[in-house]
């Protein structure tokens, strides 16, 4: 079973740059990041902390449905919060559970306070058919006997 570091040391050069914004910028700002950078959240960071995370679906759900102005909201006002996060060496299972119970699709990955990474479900989605496929291609050698 691999561990969330391992996890983010495969992931494309492209994807493994974790991309913030801060509580006060406004949530125009947070939509023009996530649609120049080809992500669906960012970690909210303030003092090199993480305080929360915004998301597309944060976006839907408490501006477009309430009628709010993307241009004078801040980050901080439609924010995850509090953020759940998950460490270096917690194994993808671990990470599959707190997001099915916690209706997550980004986990912040943190250790001693510093933002290392960003996981979405389509990330651990990915690494357990890649684990399931090495599994099965381990039996069929053993029933074969290769």
């Amino acid at each position: 079973m691999k561990t969330v570091a391992q996890l983010l040391k495969l992931k494309s050069q492209q994807h493994q740059q974790v991309h913030t914004i801060a509580p006060d910028q406004m949530v125009l700002d947070a939509l023009r990041v996530m649609a120049e950078k080809n992500v669906g959240a960012l970690p909210v960071v303030e003092g090199g902390k993480v305080i929360g995370v915004i998301s597309e679906r944060d976006y839907a759900r408490k501006m477009v449905l309430k009628g709010r102005s993307s241009v004078g909201t801040p980050v901080s006002a439609i924010m995850s919060a509090p953020v759940i996060t998950v460490g270096p060496h917690q194994n993808i299972d671990t990470c599959m559970s707190m997001m099915t119970d916690g209706h997550l699709r980004h986990l912040p990955v943190v250790e001693n306070g510093e933002l290392l990474g960003l996981l979405s479900i389509g990330d651990l989605v990915k690494a357990a058919i890649a684990e399931q496929a090495d599994l099965i291609q381990q039996l069929e050698h053993y029933i074969r006997g290769d």
